[in-house]
């Protein structure tokens, strides 16, 4: 594990370079260098979990129009920055205050670390599948059925036993149905994809449902919600995710809204 001060140091050397940064282009080589510098570095002093953070950040638009100027192009580049610039604060911020020799090593067959990983990641892959070869169709997320199926496959990477389409028993006279349900390690994962008509408000009234049925399936320890979220519709991802993971009674809830 690396030294506590060398790694502040190297976190505060990279933030540094930021506003230098902010006065170049996005498609700038200093930009990709500090971008890989940097993800390397949070690997290597926290592992996977830290380091998907930080790679899911975007630095540019998710949507053009013909109205997009090259101003709202960079706006975007800086609001990546900015929120690089506030991660690498918490992470420092968290090295001063509980250090690292006594932080937990999270081992790589930690199901729930894998599955954080999968989610943080998705857009990266959602967006790779575009670039075939001679223009070969492919999957087109369009929908919350593409995005379970995008997932299913992703997860089948890591687990033997993925079953989908579970029910929930019976609660308040209805039952649900359950994306996805890890039998063996007692885990279910929601699925939610944002659109026109489900928004942050939409999301959390469903999402507050679903866990007042999931606190009843025998064999939930563990909830994840992920809300696959490309058009950013959600303005408060991280506030939506604290309040939906408060008052649980006693399930474990992660909610993950990707990408931010």
């Amino acid at each position: 594990m690396m030294d506590e001060n060398k790694s502040i140091e190297l976190l505060k050397k990279q933030q540094e370079l930021i506003p230098q940064l902010k006065q170049k282009s996005r498609k700038a080589p200093e930009f990709d260098e500090w971008k890989r510098d940097t993800r390397i570095i949070i690997k290597k002093i926290f592992g996977d979990n830290h380091a998907g953070e930080f790679s899911s950040i975007v630095y540019s638009l998710m949507v053009f129009s013909s109205r997009t100027t090259d101003h709202d192009i960079h706006n975007a580049y800086l609001r990546g920055l900015d929120k690089a610039n506030s991660l690498i604060s918490s992470l420092i911020s968290e090295i001063d205050t509980f250090g690292l020799e006594n932080k937990p090593i999270i081992k790589k067959e930690d199901p729930i670390r894998i599955i954080e990983n999968i989610c943080y990641k998705f857009h990266s892959v959602a967006r790779q599948l575009q670039s075939r070869h001679s223009d070969r169709s492919t999957l087109e997320i369009e929908d919350e059925y593409d995005v379970q199926d995008l997932l299913h496959a992703l997860l089948k990477l890591h687990f033997d036993d993925v079953r989908e389409e579970e029910y929930t028993p019976s609660y308040a006279g209805s039952s649900s149905r359950v994306d996805f349900l890890l039998k063996d390690e007692n885990i279910i994962i929601e699925v939610k994809k944002t659109r026109k008509s489900l928004k942050a408000k939409e999301v959390g009234e469903q999402l507050i449902i679903d866990k007042a049925h999931y606190t009843t399936h025998p064999d939930c320890n563990s909830l994840i919600c992920f809300v696959y979220d490309p058009d950013g519709r959600i303005s408060n991802p991280v506030g939506l995710e604290r309040d939906l993971e408060k008052n649980n009674n006693g399930l474990n809830v992660k909610v993950i809204i990707s990408p931010k």
